[in-house]
């Protein structure tokens, strides 16, 4: 196998080589005064197995082009397999028609990968499971509730409540308390317009417990803000934290962690961080990655891995 990545993530690049054992291979990666990008393998991939590092950040549009040119070319230039590795998928939110005349961009990118030339999908938590049914091609969507339940296990919080911020979470919130051996608590809220939330009842028993909020991603934390905010109306202890696994922190993120006053936010680091906010906890997920394509080159189930 090859590993190549694209420009979105270096450092979780060399990470994942680290971790493999390999060195990245060479690929040329440019952008032309019209803006334009240009994608070349700077060595001979016929026959072998290439695995594409590329995760969403804040210029999703950017990373997604450079993507389908890297796995284009990998296609052309004869590689056996192409397995693309994005931690963080874009458009995840836009997986249905929520109003007329929308489209479902989760789905075209999907379509757009397989069309490209990619024959594998790695991904972390998606937003929502239906989104592997938009692909034909074999997903692994990852889960890093055990790179996050192991953190928290190890800080030994006396008595705590796992929240999940909306129904919608429910699933996911109910996985991490189990294996952490907490409670559950669930909140609904409404969304009056995009990227703004309210918080309408909780759901639970978090009267003097110390709530942790999981979600699998913290965009603007105008939900987190709110979560918290309800969750010290309702009586729960003041230290209250919260995890995810894809820290977006666009728009007003800062602002907004700021005016939580949340004990620690702890994420992964599926997206490189352009900011420096406090209390942010990043936890690796390269180990994770990489021993995921360890059994994948082994023919080895992958499940046991993610579900400790």
């Amino acid at each position: 196998m090859q590993l190549f990545a694209g420009t979105s993530h270096p450092a979780l690049a060399q990470n994942l080589a680290e971790e493999l054992g390999v060195t990245l291979g060479k690929l040329e990666l440019k952008q032309f005064s019209c803006g334009e990008q240009y994608v070349k393998f700077g060595e001979s991939i016929r026959g072998k197995n290439v695995y594409i590092l590329q995760t969403a950040t804040r210029e999703p549009d950017k990373d997604l082009m450079q993507l389908f040119l890297i796995c284009q070319a990998a296609k052309l230039s004869f590689a056996a397999s192409v397995h693309v590795v994005m931690p963080h998928f874009p458009y995840a939110r836009q997986d249905r028609v929520a109003e007329p005349r929308e489209p479902i961009s989760a789905k075209l990118v999907a379509h757009l990968l397989e069309e490209t030339g990619a024959n594998h999908l790695m991904t972390l938590d998606l937003h929502s499971s239906q989104i592997q049914g938009f692909f034909s091609i074999p997903v692994d969507s990852l889960d890093a509730r055990s790179v996050l339940v192991r953190y928290f296990r190890e800080k030994k919080l006396q008595n705590p409540v796992i929240v999940s911020p909306d129904v919608g979470g429910a699933k996911r919130a109910k996985k991490f308390a189990d294996s952490l051996g907490a409670e559950l608590a669930i909140m609904h809220k409404t969304r009056p317009q995009h990227q703004k939330s309210e918080v309408v009842e909780v759901v639970g028993n978090i009267e003097g417990r110390t709530c942790i909020i999981i979600d699998d991603m913290i965009d603007t934390a105008g939900s987190l803000c709110a979560a918290t905010q309800a969750l010290a109306a309702r009586g729960a202890l003041p230290d209250v934290y919260a995890a995810a696994t894809h820290a977006i922190f666009s728009g007003n993120a800062q602002r907004n962690i700021a005016e939580a006053g949340l004990a620690e936010i702890v994420v992964t680091d599926t997206i490189p961080l352009s900011q420096n906010i406090p209390n942010v906890t990043v936890l690796p997920i390269a180990p994770l990655l990489a021993e995921v394509i360890k059994h994948i080159e082994l023919g080895q189930s992958v499940t046991e891995i993610y579900e400790q």
